[in-house]
């Protein structure tokens, strides 16, 4: 998920082209003289108590393709039903001048999947976050209007499919403040809006839970600023140098059946867990130990191991959580770069096909981020796992 005022912390908002080459080095310092630029940007953020210039390089991620500006903030990733395809959302909330998209990838390459997304009518913007194919076989995306209006305008989008190609595009629920995350478990879609305010909480944000038959009956509204019955957790994000009070974000479950969410915000990663009936019997902190995660972007559940994949936005780094154990490794990280040869390069969201961890690489940072700029190439990187 995404900081709540990024365009005017761009570093002028300037669009680089970029040559730098990749690297495969393991060492704790950049080594090669394209990297000496990218640890001299280093050296000027905030690194969460690493001292400056030696943000660590862990593990090798790979390219798997560069977007255009066109494309300039890769983010949801989603597995169609059949295992074949996966689908990307691109905001562009970086460079909003770009019409939000939906992409289709197969293998290497990508191709339009869906464009000319309906826009909300107060905005006149589009900006597609995660999404996920449900049970109907329809695809479902959560909206981030956030950027665009604080008026409580962000949705949930519906794109009817037919004969497995898109088609008709619909508002399934409405009046969220910063929908974000979505999961579907069984016939129940969960969602997380970032920014779920009460009235005594400035800070809050929330899980949401939708059934499949509540959906088909039509558009759904939320009542602001309260417990809305949908709401099946709220959470409070503590706000630390960075400023941004963004919460709960990322969801998935585990082969329990447990719900995760992470904290963009503060790091905080939540374990909720359900009732037979669906609502919440227990709602926790985990008390993570080794490696520390700062800010919890996306994350994807490996349910054959109950390993969760962390994008650590922050930290420029993607994360494991044995949540057997709750002990947290790093992955992949690196310091400071503009993503060329499929480093990475503020990651967003991950998704598990097979053993290939695919990588969106949304680069539009905060302050106090290891990532200090928005730049092109615009990047999908890759790890395969053993």
């Amino acid at each position: 998920m995404k900081p709540t005022t990024l365009s005017a912390l761009l570093l002028g908002g300037a669009w680089l082209a970029a040559c730098q080459p990749s690297t495969t080095s393991t060492e704790t310092t950049a080594t090669t003289a394209a990297d000496s630029t990218a640890t001299a940007a280093t050296s000027t953020a905030d690194t969460m108590g690493v001292p400056a210039g030696t943000i660590p390089t862990v593990g090798n991620p790979q390219l798997l393709f560069t977007l255009p500006n066109e494309h300039n903030t890769p983010d949801g990733l989603a597995l169609s039903p059949d295992g074949r395809t996966l689908l990307l959302s691109v905001p562009n909330l970086a460079n909003n001048s770009y019409p939000a998209t939906i992409l289709e990838i197969t293998g290497n390459a990508y191709k339009p999947f869906a464009t000319n997304l309906p826009v909300e009518p107060t905005t006149k913007k589009a900006a597609p976050m995660d999404l996920a194919y449900g049970p109907d076989g329809n695809v479902y995306y959560a909206e981030n209007q956030y950027e665009n209006s604080k008026k409580y305008v962000s949705r949930l989008m519906r794109i009817n499919m037919k004969n497995g190609r898109p088609g008709t595009i619909e508002t399934a629920v409405d009046s969220f403040r910063l929908a974000n995350g979505v999961v579907w478990k069984g016939n129940t879609l969960y969602v997380t809006d970032s920014q779920w305010d009460m009235p005594d909480n400035d800070k809050g944000s929330a899980v949401m839970m939708f059934t499949l038959n509540e959906l088909k009956k039509g558009l759904i509204h939320l009542k602001p600023k309260t417990k809305d019955p949908h709401v099946l957790a709220m959470f409070t994000t503590t706000v630390n140098e960075t400023g941004v009070d963004n919460g709960a974000d990322g969801i998935d479950y585990d082969s329990q059946g447990n719900i995760y969410t992470g904290s963009f915000g503060d790091g905080t990663f939540y374990k909720m867990t359900t009732k037979p009936d669906g609502t919440l019997a227990k709602q926790e902190a985990l008390p993570l130990t080794g490696d520390k995660i700062t800010c919890i972007d996306g994350f994807i559940i490996d349910r054959k191991t109950d390993k969760a994949y962390i994008t650590g936005a922050r930290q420029n780094a993607i994360f494991v959580v044995d949540l057997k154990t709750n002990k947290v490794t790093t992955l992949a990280q690196n310091p400071d770069t503009d993503g060329a040869g499929g480093k990475i390069d503020q990651p967003a969201e991950v998704l598990l096909k097979g053993n290939r961890l695919y990588i969106s690489n949304y680069d539009n940072p905060v302050k106090h981020f290891v990532n200090t700029k928005s730049d092109a190439p615009h990047t999908e990187s890759y790890i395969d796992l053993p």
